[in-house]
């Protein structure tokens, strides 16, 4: 998690709560049917609440509560530690074992991250209920960011860093798509043995002062209803460096479902041999998997690899790897770190490695950043590997350099 170094004193609402933010709090609550729904800060050792909307009854929350940062959910999800959505707190062994669930009595909770200008979390949207809420799913999820980005319009009125106005955002990625304002990196894929680099993953970047990071930009490409348009312009991109790479190396795409459903997607892959291959993203849901099967299985014919990205993140991730039959399984990073240290996160990657070998499919191992964990999970039997141990996003002709054996 990322606070503001410079300032352990809470932000604090000026004034009356802001109607704006408080018709958002009041109106998330009721959707999603929460006891509570708060607007909280994030300094160097607590979380203060900001803003509230409760319903009369025993679960109550006021402006200016503070809590240790150490006893919060919050520190937790931004760390990865704890999901986002809890439909049973008191049945998860991190949650229930928290000062703060016994405390406000959390049956069930909900949060998303509010973030600065520089794309880090400076605040928390969340809801709480007493009770468990099995109605809290990925679409609540979807529900409370869709909150939280209108609440960082806002943030300004609490003393928080807010970012650009959606409305100015938007413009901002239109210009991008006129002006085809996106630089391609490509990130080395290596054998964890010998080092050799095996293919490369292209990655978009944008002007930093408007897009601190690329999931701003598709973001605001979303906003924008321009998602589609905007990977296909970063494959484009991607792809006209293809006549670059060394013979037996292919480049890897990053693309969503809901592009791949674009027959404009698919023809441009095709039209570039199987030296181009594809990385399904979970940029958005997938509510179709027979149609995105057949456009993937259109590709697989005609040579070209189709990887699963971030394997073990979460149920929908393992859902692709059956549907979509993959070429290539990628690791997330989640389950590689430490594990050299964690003998939970080895069993499961020598599972997925002996899964892999099953479905003749590679298994690359994302996020690989100490020899410890890349000699680890060679004896794992996973034998490529992606992370900054193996080389950082950068130029292509720096990418394709061999990293040495470790």
């Amino acid at each position: 998690m990322s606070v503001d170094e410079d300032r352990d004193v809470a932000p604090t609402a000026q004034g009356p709560v802001d109607p704006d933010v408080q018709q958002i709090l009041d109106r998330v609550r009721e959707h999603l049917g929460m006891d509570v729904a708060f607007l909280s800060g994030l300094t160097t050792s607590a979380e203060v609440v900001l803003a509230t909307s409760t319903e009369t009854g025993p679960m109550q929350m006021a402006v200016g509560d503070a809590r240790d940062l150490d006893d919060t959910y919050c520190v937790r999800v931004l760390a990865g530690l704890l999901p986002p959505v809890l439909p049973d707190a008191r049945r998860h062994p991190v949650a229930r074992e928290l000062g703060a669930t016994a405390d406000l009595g959390i049956g069930a909770y909900l949060g998303a991250p509010l973030r600065g200008p520089d794309g880090e979390p400076v605040g928390m949207l969340c809801c709480l209920a007493r009770g468990a809420n099995p109605l809290l799913d990925e679409d609540a999820l979807r529900v409370l960011g869709l909150a939280a980005a209108l609440v960082e319009d806002r943030m300004g009125a609490f003393g928080l860093p807010h970012r650009p106005a959606v409305s100015e955002r938007v413009r901002w990625i239109r210009s991008v798509l006129a002006e085809r304002a996106v630089r391609t990196v490509f990130q080395p894929v290596v054998h964890l043995g010998t080092g050799e680099v095996v293919a490369v993953e292209a990655l978009s970047r944008f002007d930093p002062e408007r897009f601190p990071t690329p999931v701003h930009a598709f973001a605001a490409a979303a906003a924008a209803g321009e998602s589609v348009q905007l990977e296909l312009l970063a494959a484009e991109s991607a792809l006209t460096r293809l006549g670059d790479l060394p013979p037996g190396v292919r480049m890897s795409i990053n693309l969503s479902a809901e592009a791949l459903a674009d027959p404009r997607v698919p023809d441009l892959l095709l039209g570039h041999g199987p030296a181009a291959a594809v990385e399904v993203t979970e940029h958005t849901p997938v509510h179709d998997y027979e149609a995105l099967t057949a456009v993937t299985d259109r590709l697989r014919a005609a040579g070209h690899h189709v990887a699963v990205d971030d394997a073990g993140a979460g149920f929908a991730s393992l859902r692709h790897v059956l549907q979509l039959r993959p070429t290539a399984i990628k690791l997330d990073l989640a389950l590689v770190r430490g594990c050299d240290l964690d003998p939970v996160r080895r069993a499961l990657i020598r599972a997925v490695a002996e899964f892999a070998r099953g479905i003749d499919s590679w298994l690359v191992a994302e996020g690989v950043e100490t020899e410890h964990e890349r000699a680890t999970l060679r004896e794992l039997g996973v034998d490529y590997g992606q992370g900054y141990l193996l080389g950082r996003p950068a130029p292509l002709a720096d990418a394709l350099r061999a990293v040495p054996r470790g």
